[in-house]
């Protein structure tokens, strides 16, 4: 039987899936980025200062960062499917509910938008751990480094798109609105999330030549949504494995770089560049296109490297190491001035950024088959700590210089010290096997 017959005969329900996960990540993004476009406008209306903000852009991230070890516990307890859809509904409803803060004043209204942005973040932390479990479940290794750029490039995508709807949706109808719309969008997908994902055993749409293909390429189908005895034997082999430590540091970095784009990049094209409102909203999706851009090359060329013959160190270590290094070009927006090349350096590092974010396919690669969730979870929770530390510290920066350029030194040294991580620490990268661990 030739290549091309088994092709036709085999299903690629792995694809629809893949679909699914690109969009729910995109919403995970862009309800993470609502705050961010509406700031300059809370601000005014709230009369707060830049620390007081810096503190509610961390909010999600004390919460999101917290919850990534109950999260993967949980994903592996009771499956991917239904935790990962009750905490789509349960963010974007709570993403709704950030609209209704413009009824309160003073520290009543930061209260309740730093209490719903926790509640938002405790919903979405099973999200990137369920992402990656899904796609070792549903692809085999010589594809899963693009699929798992593609639901990672959702977060560029998300950008890009919703920046400019939001932007407008500011202008047109007021803060308020920009929470309300995406919010309500959320809940809707919550529902279509329920009829679509499955595991492949029991997806009807998928025959037996998908299902051995993806087994026979290294792909987890048949772990599915078993549950798993979680022993801290196990948990304490991940946490002190270098491999995995050095592939949690660059990960740290990586997403320092997401989480300024992420909450002070459209203050900074206001501030600091004296944009309007509507035009960073158009402005701002150029380096999320670009980002999107250099995700999908990425996971298209560390994919291409492992068929060619290449090492699975040398296919996901090569893209990460340049992406990180490059992405330390941020810094050069201090010495531009002129609009345009401002925007084109933020598109070179943040292209650079989304080359280099491969860090979930590895986790992919290297997690033990019984613990996928759980160490999806630990992975997250180290990388997410930028989520606490980006904003915040950013804040303060602006607060004490009145200037965004250390800012900018910070989070453009963070991607080189995330490139020397891979570079120096991780290693040869190769799957942890539980069974070869001491049980206590």
């Amino acid at each position: 039987m030739t290549t091309s017959s088994v092709d036709s005969k085999r299903t690629h329900i792995r694809y629809y899936i893949l679909v699914m996960l690109f969009i729910v990540t995109t919403f995970n993004y862009a309800d993470r980025a609502t705050l961010s476009m509406a700031a300059t406008a809370i601000k005014n209306d709230l009369a707060v200062d830049t620390i007081t903000m810096g503190v509610a852009f961390s909010a999600f991230g004390w919460a999101y960062t917290a919850m990534q070890l109950p999260g993967g516990w949980l994903l592996d307890k009771f499956g991917s499917r239904f935790v990962y859809g009750v905490g789509l509904f349960l963010w974007s409803l709570f993403t709704f509910l950030q609209g209704t803060v413009g009824f309160f004043t003073g520290l009543s209204a930061i209260s309740t938008l730093f209490l719903l942005r926790f509640l938002m973040g405790v919903a979405e932390a099973p999200a990137f751990p369920a992402n990656s479990r899904i796609t070792a479940m549903w692809f085999p290794t010589h594809e899963r480094g693009f699929a798992s750029a593609i639901f990672n490039s959702a977060q560029y995508f998300a950008l890009a798109v919703f920046n400019p709807i939001m932007g407008w949706v500011l202008v047109a109808f007021g803060w308020r609105h920009v929470f309300y719309f995406v919010g309500m969008a959320g809940i809707i997908l919550a529902m279509i999330w329920f009829k679509v994902i499955r595991t492949p055993h029991e997806h009807s749409g998928v025959n037996q030549a998908e299902l051995d293909y993806i087994q026979s390429g290294g792909g987890l189908a048949n772990v599915g949504d078993n549950k798993s005895e979680i022993k801290w034997s196990y948990v304490k082999a991940l946490i002190t494995n270098r491999m995995l430590l050095g592939v949690y540091f660059g990960q740290f970095c990586l997403n320092t770089i997401t989480w300024f784009f992420l909450t002070w990049f459209p203050t900074y094209l206001v501030q600091a560049k004296g944009m309007s409102i509507l035009k960073v909203g158009l402005v701002a999706a150029i380096p999320a296109i670009c980002g999107f851009i250099g995700g999908l090359l990425g996971g298209y060329v560390s994919d291409s490297l492992l068929r060619h013959g290449k090492s699975l160190s040398v296919a996901r270590k090569a893209p990460i190491i340049i992406g990180l290094t490059m992405s330390g070009s941020i810094i050069l927006a201090n010495y531009v001035t002129t609009q345009w090349v401002v925007i084109a350096v933020m598109a070179l590092a943040f292209f650079s950024k989304g080359f280099g974010a491969l860090g979930w396919s590895v986790v992919s690669d290297t997690s033990p088959k019984e613990m996928l969730g759980l160490s999806g979870g630990i992975f997250n929770f180290i990388g997410n700590m930028a989520s606490i530390v980006t904003p915040i510290v950013i804040g303060y920066i602006l607060n004490v210089t009145h200037s965004f350029n250390g800012a900018l030194i910070f989070v453009g040294a963070m991607g080189i010290l995330g490139a020397l991580s891979y570079l120096v620490v991780v290693g040869e990268i190769k799957r942890v096997e539980l069974r070869n661990i001491k049980e206590d």
